[in-house]
């Protein structure tokens, strides 16, 4: 499967998570417990202002089955179990606790050649959402398109295509029912230092409005790294990352406003354990 395409969900992936992955300007905290007999669990805590909302979640695997179960502080109850029914197909229902109307069964398939990916509420008027994307690791081409069965309306259709190398990913997009064009590159600019650099386009049809981010990220020893990012309103970003022991990573954010001077810069920190 390694030769086939990435599901349609990756295609801009990695200048999106270049340019977006672990920025934080709240105070988070997490701590993650593997255990050798297949139970593993994560308890997650995150200060907004003065509001302190936390998460536990635990992973059971056994055999062919992953069962997933999250609780927060609001006493909604998450769970989601995935099912391996063949090569390179996953099966997983979920469901939300009190939400009786949130129940969902996802089918993912993987070939040589495709990646398909289909979602269909269990509920009377359920929503129904297919993505699929053809080609190899190198070229890709798909799309997505959602259909809300109570309304009789389609709630998106998405297109897009990239291309797949090495050094360089490039990638275009179309959403927002075709109303949004979305344009990324990334460029390896240095593999010993991992210095890599990207930029996001977007353009309305609707509106001929425009908007950019650039940013890069560069490894300053093996176990840090700096990322930066600039956007056409103004904002300038900077993340420092750490991994202080194996697996355990600490994360500085900020963020400053160039166009609103009279506003303070956002800081964020994100600690991460995992003994």
């Amino acid at each position: 499967m390694g030769s086939g395409p990435a599901p349609f969900s990756e295609i801009g992936r990695r200048a999106r998570d270049l340019l977006t992955k672990d920025y934080n300007y709240d105070q988070k905290f997490s701590l993650s417990i593997p255990s050798s007999t297949g139970m593993g669990l994560t308890a997650t805590g995150i200060k907004k202002d003065q509001i302190f909302v936390g998460d536990i979640s635990t992973q059971y695997r056994s055999g062919k089955a992953i069962v997933d179960v999250k609780v927060d502080t609001y006493s909604n109850v998450s769970t989601k179990v995935t099912y391996d029914v063949l090569p390179g197909t996953k099966a997983a229902i979920s469901f939300n606790v009190p939400d009786n109307k949130s129940g969902k069964l996802d089918v993912h398939y993987l070939h040589h050649h495709a990646a398909i990916n289909s979602s269909i509420g269990l509920n009377p008027t359920p929503l129904l959402e297919i993505a699929a994307a053809i080609g190899s690791k190198d070229v890709a081409i798909g799309g997505e398109i959602g259909f809300n069965s109570a309304s009789s309306s389609f709630t998106k259709c998405n297109a897009g295509i990239s291309f797949n190398k090495p050094d360089f990913t490039a990638a275009l997009i179309l959403t927002d029912k075709g109303q949004t064009v979305k344009a990324s590159y990334v460029h390896l600019v240095n593999p010993l230092t991992g210095t890599e650099v990207a930029a996001e386009m977007t353009h309305r049809l609707s509106s001929f409005e425009n908007s950019f981010s650039i940013g890069s990220v560069h490894k300053v020893d093996p176990l840090t790294s700096v990322k930066t990012r600039f956007s056409d309103n103004g904002k300038v970003a900077i993340l420092s990352q750490r991994e202080w022991r194996p697996k355990s990573i600490a994360t500085f954010s900020a963020e400053y406003d160039t166009k609103a001077s009279n506003v303070a810069p956002k800081f964020g920190l994100a600690i991460a354990l995992k003994p």
